[in-house]
């Protein structure tokens, strides 16, 4: 069974940083792409980040200049790095993933179950 599990957020300062994690558990070869969502309160959700089979990525333009997505595979984790936060990027972060799994050769894809993020002004 594989599932990812998100870490790292809470309450900061705005122009503060935070950097979340999502960790990918069980028997998994590689994690093939990763994207964060966000979902603001009362706003629909979001595509914060992603990253492409090719290993490029790409940001909301709110976000361009101040988040960094990444993914290590030798830790079966992705991590979403977030600079110069400000109020608006409020809300809860859900990462997902495609992951091809150790044993058969298939890729699944899956979705954790979020971590919350708070900037105050």
């Amino acid at each position: 069974q594989v599932y990812l599990e998100e870490s790292g957020g809470g309450l900061v300062q705005a122009g503060e940083s935070l950097r979340l994690s999502c960790a990918a558990f069980g028997d998994i070869a590689k994690i093939n792409t990763m994207a964060w969502h966000r979902q603001a309160p009362g706003k629909q959700q979001e595509l914060v980040a992603g990253t492409t089979p090719a290993g490029n990525t790409n940001y909301a333009d709110s976000v361009k200049g101040r988040f960094t997505i990444s993914i290590d595979n030798a830790k079966n984790t992705g991590y979403l790095q977030m600079n110069g936060l400000k109020p608006e990027d409020t809300g809860v972060y859900t990462c997902s993933a495609q992951i091809s799994l150790r044993y058969g050769g298939n890729w699944f894809e899956y979705e954790g179950q979020g971590t919350r993020v708070t900037v105050s002004s």
